[in-house]
């Protein structure tokens, strides 16, 4: 159990599926030795498969009775698609623009479909997804290696990998198939929430490049932090999927209004709505429908009478407000270890001295891969 865990709320109603924090972490973290696939963070169109593909069907995660579940190992190809560039060079002497492999996949593929019949009802919203940094993680408890840990200063989920030998138990366990194999090193690799930042008071770099101003980041036990009180004050902040039952530390602000519908004619239904809140449900559970209630009452208290600390919060006035990262206390835990305070605190994810470069990078090693669940 962690002494503090640290968090992350994102306001679904201000994402503008722009893909700057997806930019933000692919150029700092998984842009190249193996990684090029990988999209730590990335953002999906809701309803859509998502990135890996259909996500959200490749089971993992803990039944009801806390057992881990039997999951799925996403393709590489087909899940989750072949890095590709374009063939910049030849433009120059006429060539069309085209890409220099062909593609099969990839973290924004179905951009903007949605569902619904345009122009009458359809719909979609942005979803951003990281790790989400679980209470419960089922990549932890389905790695035979121990590889896997929590943070016991701040809940972050890291691999270790020295440790780590490729089985890959933990992406058949995690419902979220949020952490990603390596071919060139086979190791595991997953967000570390950018842990070498936040030690130093910094945010991670997906949120502080966020041009919507979505993401706060802050610890749980803070009251007086947003996040605190998004999650438990307010609770209008909520776990994505809990069924799966890892207890995620990244939580959403559900999107609140849509406009109307349009009937044959072309007319406005009036008291309709495009999206659906069963499909609200279906992501963040029941709890969704009070989170609604509380965010409309909130709006309306604001027109009225022009004041409402919990739209204050979430309007986010100053940037750096939405961070609170004490790297005072960071320093402490340094401190207490006998390391230097702009060391990291945990070297673990980062030594690797056992991870040799000795294989190459291979997209085709044939379908998906299911494992069942242990402990």
């Amino acid at each position: 159990m962690s002494k503090r865990q640290l968090a992350m709320v994102m306001d679904l109603n201000k994402c503008i599926g722009c893909q700057t924090c997806t930019v933000a972490c692919k150029t700092q973290w998984t842009n190249r030795n193996g990684r090029e696939y990988m999209y730590w963070n990335n953002v999906e169109t809701y309803p859509g498969a998502g990135y890996p593909k259909n996500w959200m069907e490749l089971g993992g995660g803990f039944d009801a009775a806390g057992d881990l579940q039997p999951g799925v190992i996403p393709d590489l190809e087909a899940d989750y698609g072949v890095p590709w560039d374009y063939n910049y060079d030849s433009l120059q002497n006429g060539a069309s623009f085209e890409p220099n492999v062909e593609p099969t996949w990839g973290p924004n593929w179905d951009e903007d479909e949605g569902a619904g019949v345009f122009p009458q009802d359809n719909y979609f919203f942005y979803l951003p997804r990281i790790c989400n940094h679980c209470t419960n993680p089922g990549c932890l408890s389905a790695c035979p290696r121990d590889a896997i840990f929590k943070r016991e200063e701040d809940g972050v989920v890291l691999v270790d990998l020295d440790r780590c030998q490729g089985y890959r138990y933990c992406i058949a366990g995690c419902p979220y198939k949020k952490i990603y194999f390596n071919p060139k090193i086979s190791k595991s690799e997953k967000c570390i929430l950018c842990f070498p930042r936040i030690e130093q008071g910094l945010p991670p770099a997906c949120a502080q490049q966020c041009v919507g101003r979505i993401r706060f980041v802050g610890f749980l036990d803070d009251e007086e932090g947003q996040v605190s009180q998004l999650v438990n004050k307010y609770k209008v902040a909520l776990g994505l999927r809990p069924e799966y039952g890892t207890q995620p530390n990244v939580y959403y602000v559900p999107p609140t209004e849509s406009p109307a519908k349009f009937d044959a004619e072309g007319k406005i239904i009036e008291g309709s709505t495009r999206l659906p809140v069963e499909e609200l449900e279906k992501l963040f559970g029941p709890e969704v429908h009070q989170a609604i209630k509380t965010l409309k009452s909130e709006m309306k208290k604001r027109k009225e009478t022009g004041e409402s600390e919990l739209m204050d919060i979430l309007i986010a006035y100053q940037h750096s407000d939405m961070f609170r990262l004490d790297n005072n206390y960071y320093h402490e835990v340094a401190k207490a270890k006998g390391q230097h305070p702009l060391a990291p605190v945990d070297t673990r994810y980062i030594a690797g001295k056992f991870t040799k470069d000795t294989h190459t990078m291979n997209f085709t090693h044939g379908g998906h891969g299911a494992v069942g669940g242990h402990h």
